[in-house]
C-alpha cells in the first residue's frame, strides 16, 4: 500500500465536548460532556484491537472480561488470522486500522502496536469517537504528547495508557508512603532499567508476502526490510522506539516521578552507541541524572537490580514487580496509614499544592479503563501524566544523543538548547504524518 493511501480517509468526527483533566495522581476527575454521558454498567462495549502480537494479544484477552471483541487489525496477515482464531469467528479482521475505526460497533480501541504508531492511532481513534487503551510508551517524541493533549481535550475521550504498575499494590503503596512522608524529606530516587540489547549488522531480506512492511514503517524513513527491525525487536531501534529508556522507563520512571511529584529541569547523561550500520542503534551503555525542584535527584542506570529505590532523610524503600522492602515498610504494622487526605502536587506542572484524597484502590488496570469509560472518569494512567512521564524518558535519550547536559523548562516544555529543541519532533514520511 503506497503512503498516499493513508490520506484516503480523514477521521474528523470530533466530539463537541472538552475533557477536564485531573492531576494524574490517582484521583479520578469527571469528563464533563453531553456527548460522552456515563453508560449503564451492564452495557457490553464493543472492542477493536490494533496490533495483536505480544502485549497486544495480552491486553485484548484482558479486555474480553469487560467487552466484546468485534474487530481486529494487524499488518501481518498471519498474526491477524491467528488473532481471529484465538478470539473466535465473530471479530472482523483488517489490515488497515482506519477501517476498524469506521465501524459503529467499536466503542473502545486497544492499541498494541510498536511505539512509532501509538500517537497517530490514538489521535485517529479519539477523532473517530472511540475511547482508547494504548500500550506504553505513549509517544515517540515530546511534541507528539502535546498533540495528544490537545485532541483529548477537544474530543473528551477517555485514554488509558498501559503503564499498569500504577495499578499494582506494591508500586502504589510505595508512592503513597513517599507522599505521606514516611521517608522524611525525599532526597533521591535511583532507577535501574537494564541493558539495551546489542546485535547486528543484520542482512536485509525479501518482505514476507503476508506482511505489509510499508504500513508497518509508518512515519519513519523507508528502509530495506530487516526482520530484526519489526515485531518484538523494534524497541532496539531509535527510529521506532527508545530502548530501555522508553521501554522500561515508561514503567519505572513513571513510578519514580509519581512519587517525586514534579518534573525535571536539568538532565545529565552518559552513553555509548554502536557504530555498525544495520544494527540495533540504541545506546550500548547509558546512565542519566535528573535534577528536580526542591533538590531531588533521580538517577537512571542500565546496571544493577531492576526497580526503583526511594531515599529520604528518614529511610528508604525499594520496589519492583516482586518486592516492596525497607524499614518504613516493616514499620507499617505498628504505624498504619491515616486514611485522611494528604498533599499531592498537580501533575500538569502548575506545581500548585492540592489537598486531595488518598490513592484510590485499583483492582486491575484494564478494569480501571472500562470503569472510567462507563463513568466518564479520568483513569489512573491518564494521558497527561503519561505524556509527562515519557517526556522524561525522551529527555534522557535526547541528552544522550547530543552528548551534553540539557536545561528543560517543564512549564513551556522547551529546552534552552536549540539543537535539543529540534529533537522534540522528528521528520515524518509523506502520507503517514502525525497531525
Amino acid at each position: 500500500m503506497p503512503p498516499s493511501a493513508l490520506q484516503r480517509r480523514a477521521f474528523l468526527r470530533r466530539a463537541s465536548s472538552t475533557c477536564v483533566l485531573g492531576p494524574g495522581l490517582g484521583v479520578w476527575q469527571s469528563v464533563s460532556s453531553a456527548a460522552t454521558k456515563p453508560r449503564a454498567r451492564n452495557d457490553r462495549l464493543g472492542v477493536g484491537a490494533i496490533g495483536l502480537r505480544y502485549q497486544g494479544s495480552v491486553i485484548t484477552h484482558k479486555a474480553q472480561m469487560y467487552g466484546d471483541v468485534v474487530a481486529l487489525c494487524d499488518v501481518d496477515r498471519h498474526v491477524r488470522e491467528q488473532g481471529r482464531a484465538s478470539f473466535g469467528s465473530t471479530p472482523r479482521i483488517f489490515e488497515d486500522y482506519r477501517e476498524l475505526l469506521e465501524r459503529p460497533d467499536v466503542d473502545v480501541v486497544l492499541i498494541g502496536t510498536p511505539d512509532h504508531w501509538h500517537t497517530k492511532m490514538v489521535l485517529d481513534a479519539c477523532r473517530a469517537g472511540k475511547d482508547v487503551y494504548c500500550e506504553k510508551p505513549l509517544t515517540l517524541t515530546i511534541d507528539e504528547g502535546k498533540l495528544i493533549r490537545d485532541v483529548v481535550h477537544q474530543t473528551g475521550r477517555v485514554v488509558q495508557v498501559g503503564s499498569w504498575q500504577r495499578s499494582d499494590h506494591r508500586f502504589r503503596l510505595a508512592v503513597e508512603m513517599v507522599r505521606q512522608g514516611r521517608l522524611g524529606k525525599l532526597q533521591q530516587v535511583d532507577v535501574v532499567l537494564g541493558k539495551n540489547k546489542q546485535g547486528g549488522p543484520f542482512l536485509s531480506r525479501p518482505v514476507p508476502r503476508h506482511f505489509n512492511w510499508d504500513i508497518w514503517q509508518g512515519q519513519t524513513p523507508a528502509v530495506p526490510y530487516l526482520p530484526e527491525r519489526s515485531h518484538f525487536t523494534f524497541r532496539w531501534w531509535y527510529e521506532y522506539s527508545g530502548g530501555q529508556m522508553t521501554d522500561w522507563g515508561a514503567h519505572h520512571l513513571d513510578i519514580a516521578q509519581w512519587g517525586i511529584g514534579s518534573h525535571p529541569t536539568r538532565i545529565e547523561t552518559q552513553a555509548r552507541y554502536p557504530s555498525a550500520s544495520d544494527s540495533f542503534n540504541v545506546a550500548i551503555d547509558f546512565s542519566a541524572r535528573y535534577h528536580y525542584p526542591d533538590g531531588v535527584v533521580m538517577t537512571v542506570s542500565d546496571q544493577g537490580r531492576n526497580g526503583v529505590m526511594f531515599t529520604g532523610s528518614e529511610g528508604r524503600i525499594f520496589v519492583n514487580r516482586g518486592t516492596l522492602s525497607g524499614a518504613p515498610v516493616e514499620a507499617l504494622g505498628q504505624k498504619p496509614f491515616s486514611r485522611d487526605t494528604f498533599s499531592l502536587y498537580d501533575f500538569d506542572n502548575r506545581s500548585r499544592p492540592q489537598r486531595v484524597g488518598k490513592l484510590d484502590a485499583i483492582i486491575n488496570h484494564m478494569g480501571n479503563f472500562f470503569d472510567c469509560v462507563v463513568a466518564r472518569k479520568t483513569p489512573i494512567s491518564d494521558m497527561e501524566s503519561q505524556h509527562r512521564s515519557v517526556t522524561t524518558c525522551h529527555l534522557g535519550n535526547i541528552s544522550m544523543r547530543l552528548g551534553r547536559p540539557l536545561e528543560w523548562d517543564p512549564q513551556t516544555e522547551t529546552f534552552t538548547d536549540n539543537d535539543a529543541n529540534q529533537l522534540r519532533s522528528r521528520p515524518q514520511r509523506n502520507g503517514y504524518e502525525v497531525a
